[in-house]
């Protein structure tokens, strides 16, 4: 049926829409224009994402909302053929110096198994038995290879300037083709699955654990992690600065959307929390297109969720790709409805999952999205608040920080965001200054 369709569309260009959405995210940020401390919001960015997707594998593994449902016994015989996890990094490193450098290197990866293996020697030394590694190729997208790839490229295409504009502006249009035919087959999906349980009550029971899950791993990220991050440093009441900004959150959680948050936000760390509009102007365009703690909190949690739904049983290696993946996906989350989910077909294909389950995410995503966008936008503004605190406390001031302050325009535009009906799409003229000309093609994702 449509169902079907759809799940073969999604299917046909996940490999290049990874690839198009980790391009553009990688893209979107010239590190040579950042400066000093554009590189240390990058890393505190990094580590909160970090935190917030340790806090939805530790959630999901505590509360085990998808333990105890029955819905998809039947399926466990579907499961895709599992590999060790340490192949899949090492599968960052086989292909780039394989033999013709040709497709295989996205659709092949090389499991390998222990194996009994004898030697005999004939000599002084009787026959010995032991146990050796044995690998092969076999069908399977090299998820993590691909995610190495597309960030250097990425990042290469933003070192070429102007050269290299057109293939971004390509990668980023290419990220919006799934809104066009999605909308239309995932009422037919949802309907088809629940069909298909012998017991939908149970069914609704563990999306309902699954999404109080992920709005307590917001809510604590949010109102504990945030707050304790910023206090640790600056020695400050966190709540305070968090009073100010509640008219951006609330915008936040109505809009679903970072790109019509991120003026109100502006407004509130500027004339409520006493940040310089260098600062914000400088650091929260950085924020909304790196900084994706609550989409990367509700991918590992939802991909715990599926794994307890097929009973997988995920073993601690599995755990560590599952966070490295997730912080990694989200910086390039495509701005799309729905794309954080789509991004989480990526953490799924790295741990041997099946990416059809994603149909009973999109159920409820409607909903998880919004606080996603919260926590989001709350954390490009303790961001913003951590560097204003730095130049206070920096004898030099602003003249320590470089170019990349200094020529950022206090009166810089914002270009107003066009009506949207889900997360993120923004097509932004590109603040002044090092950062960029207003001729880049970009886009900002909350997802």
């Amino acid at each position: 049926g449509r169902s079907q369709l759809l799940l073969r569309l999604l299917r046909l260009i996940i490999l290049p829409l990874v690839v198009c959405s980790l391009v553009g995210g990688a893209a979107s940020l010239d590190p040579a224009s950042l400066g000093r401390m554009g590189g240390w919001a990058l890393l505190f960015f990094l580590l909160t994402t970090l935190l917030a997707s340790a806090l939805g594998v530790g959630l999901a593994f505590a509360l085990r909302p998808g333990v105890g449902t029955k819905a998809l016994e039947a399926q466990d015989a579907q499961l895709p053929q599992t590999k060790e996890v340490l192949d899949s990094f090492l599968d960052l490193f086989r292909y780039p110096a394989h033999r013709g450098l040709h497709v295989v290197a996205a659709f092949h990866t090389w499991p390998s198994r222990l194996s009994a293996v004898r030697h005999n020697f004939t000599l002084f030394f009787s026959s010995q038995s032991g146990l050796e590694p044995i690998g092969r190729e076999v069908e399977g997208m090299n998820i993590l290879g691909l995610v190495v790839f597309a960030m250097v490229l990425g990042v290469a295409l933003r070192k070429m300037g102007a050269e290299g504009e057109l293939l971004i502006c390509f990668f980023n249009s290419f990220n919006e083709v799934p809104r066009e035919y999605a909308p239309v087959g995932i009422m037919f999906l949802i309907a088809g699955k629940i069909v298909e349980m012998e017991d939908v009550g149970r069914l609704f029971a563990s999306l309902g654990k699954y999404v109080c899950c992920c709005i307590l791993g917001h809510i604590i990220h949010g109102l504990l992690v945030l707050p304790l991050i910023y206090f640790l440093i600056t020695r400050k009441n966190p709540y305070r600065f968090l009073w100010g900004i509640v008219p951006a959150l609330a915008t936040a959680f109505g809009t679903s959307s970072s790109s019509a948050t991120l003026p109100l936000m502006m407004e509130c760390v500027e004339e409520k929390n006493g940040v310089s509009k260098h600062i914000s102007r400088f650091i929260l365009p950085i924020g909304a297109t790196v900084n994706m703690d609550g989409a990367a909190l509700f991918q590992c949690v939802a991909a715990v969720f599926i794994a307890q739904l097929n009973n997988v049983p995920l073993r601690f290696i599995q755990v560590i790709t599952i966070l490295i993946t997730a912080t990694a996906s989200s910086v390039g989350a495509a701005g799309i409805p729905a794309g954080g989910v789509l991004t989480l077909a990526i953490i799924l294909e790295a741990i041997s999952l099946p990416t059809k389950d994603m149909s009973f995410i999109l159920a409820v995503d409607w909903l998880v999205d919004r606080f996603c966008t919260i926590i989001n936008v709350e954390g490009d503004a303790f961001g913003a608040g951590l560097l204003q605190c730095y130049v206070d406390h920096n004898e030099a001031g602003l003249a320590s920080l470089g170019p990349e302050l200094a020529e950022v325009k206090d009166d810089a535009s914002v270009v107003p965001p066009s009506p949207e009906a889900d997360p993120l799409i923004l097509k932004t003229v590109k603040l002044g200054g090092p950062a960029g000309d207003a001729n880049t093609c970009e886009k900002e994702s909350v997802m």
